[in-house]
């Protein structure tokens, strides 16, 4: 199994109505900010390790399991919204950081939150890195009715057990699952990321069945329109230095089938009033498993201003 090099340390933290789980490594330091890394839809914070692993030089790392993730409280919810994860972020930030900007890098989801993010509280992110954060295809007005109905649809499917995660025998079969998921996973981070990313449960007729470490509410589809203009504006009100890194693999692609690619995604990025655009090779989606020492290599002269 893969041994972590800079194991982390695990404490939780009281976030509005929640108790969130959060990941820390090294110490915090008067002469760099903090690095907060932000995991995508059904990942979880320990995901960051390999990429933690990586890095040339230690650095107080915060990563905390987003709301229904990992060992987080979702709270009595049956369904999550976007803006939610931009006061969660706030919260945590005030206490790691106080009123310090932050070094801010999100994956997928994580990605976009940081973007988002990054418009909203332009003053509290120093530096930011969005790693395969594309946002959504272009919604029409004329596809809100059938959007709510389906919402609602999937409400009434989650409440009648229709939406339940997959549940696996073991964790192997968890470790099997992810590398299905992603063919360019090796054996011994799949197996290491099945230990973090699922447990076992005791079932009302007996046994125990290993589940995935994440609410089945997340698999609802959110009820509103996404919005580009609203994307847009919140770019443009980005004042750090923003490093927007893709997959060599086209995920866009893969999702989309042309509804939503990778050049319209580098349009929207032309709002962005500093970006610069980067590649990592031989990786698909999960880009900070696939290949961590790219990542590595990418974001520490960022960060530190020395490039790309």
């Amino acid at each position: 199994m893969y041994q972590a090099l800079r194991p982390s340390r695990s404490e939780f933290v009281p976030v509005r109505t929640l108790r969130y789980h959060v990941r820390t490594w090294g110490a915090p330091s008067p002469s760099r900010p903090p690095l907060v890394l932000l995991h995508g839809w059904m990942d979880v914070a320990a995901s960051w390790q390999f990429v933690v692993d990586a890095l040339a030089s230690e650095r107080h790392v915060i990563a905390p399991d987003w709301r229904g993730f990992g060992q987080s409280d979702g709270g009595p919810v049956d369904n999550y919204w976007m803006p939610d994860y931009l006061a969660d972020l706030d919260w945590l930030l005030d206490h790691y950081a106080g009123d310090a900007p932050v070094d801010l890098i999100g994956h997928s989801m994580g990605g976009n939150i940081a973007m988002q993010y990054g418009g909203v509280r332009p003053q509290r992110v120093r530096r930011l890195v969005n790693l395969e954060g594309f946002g959504m295809p272009v919604l029409q007005p004329s596809e809100a009715p059938g959007r709510f109905g389906k919402w609602i649809d999937q409400l009434k499917r989650l409440h009648k057990g229709e939406m339940a995660l997959a549940s696996y025998a073991g964790p192997e079969g968890v470790a099997r699952r992810l590398m299905k998921t992603n063919p360019r996973l090796s054996q011994d981070k799949a197996d290491w990321l099945a230990g973090h990313w699922s447990v076992a449960r005791a079932r009302a007729e007996g046994g125990e069945r290993w589940e995935i470490l994440g609410d089945p509410a997340h698999k609802i589809i959110n009820a509103n329109l996404f919005r580009v203009d609203e994307m847009l504006a919140l770019y443009a009100a980005i004042e750090a230095p923003v490093l927007a890194v893709v997959a060599s693999d086209d995920s866009l692609q893969g999702w989309w089938k042309g509804r939503y690619t990778l050049a319209e995604f580098q349009e929207r990025l032309k709002s962005v009033r500093d970006v610069r655009l980067a590649r990592v090779t031989d990786a698909g989606h999960m880009l900070h498993h696939d290949q961590p020492g790219q990542v590595a290599a990418l974001i520490e002269p960022f960060l530190t201003g020395e490039g790309p």
